[in-house]
């Protein structure tokens, strides 16, 4: 391999690498860490996983990105809804993440979270990978941020799987079926709303 070969692919490595930790990643670890903390003080209080559910959800709507969250599961069909049945999608979507995130927790027990080194895949975007240990169990979580006004997390990737990825599957499917009332009926299904 001649030396310009070896450089291009240096540099070709450098473009798709994620980049280190930088400032802006600092600002989005920061606010996860904010995120966690706040979570925790809830979770301490709650009596039961309903009212886990029912207290989180202004902290969560503080800092994840619902609306970004819920476009990208639904994938390309978002554009074929119409601006109500995208904000009900979103609502729907919201529901069903704070109730799916609220019963994983015993209420009064805390998770031990260790953060690793932050990357940028893109400017704007940093993703925190973190190792959660739990009841016992380890997991291997990494939060995906973006910011807008501040930094929120836009996806969360547990054990090498996305959310947004593993519901985009299942709404892709239902989108075929029969479009934005299909996944909608099914979201309504999912939370229990008439």
């Amino acid at each position: 391999m001649n030396f310009r070969s070896l450089l291009f692919l240096i540099l070709a490595s450098l473009i798709v690498l994620p980049r280190p930790a930088s400032a802006s990643s600092d600002e989005a670890e920061k606010h996860l860490r904010a995120a966690v903390n706040d979570v925790l003080a809830i979770a301490d209080k709650a009596s039961d996983n309903k009212s886990l559910a029912t207290s989180l959800r202004p902290v969560l709507l503080k800092y994840i990105a619902f609306e970004a969250m819920t476009r990208r599961a639904v994938g390309p069909g978002w554009r074929q809804f119409t601006a109500d049945q995208q904000k009900q999608a979103t609502q729907l979507f919201t529901t069903l993440i704070i109730r799916t995130y609220s019963s994983k927790f015993t209420p009064g027990e805390h998770p031990e979270i260790k953060f690793k080194t932050a990357t940028s895949p893109a400017p704007g975007r940093v993703e925190i990978p973190t190792t959660l240990l739990y009841q016992g169990s380890r997991y291997e979580v990494t939060y995906r941020l973006e910011e807008s006004e501040n930094w929120r997390i836009t996806d969360v990737v547990i054990e090498g799987v996305s959310l947004v990825a593993n519901y985009r599957s299942q709404f892709d499917s239902l989108f075929k079926k029969g479009g934005a009332n299909e996944v909608l009926s099914s979201l309504k299904q999912s939370v229990g709303a008439p």
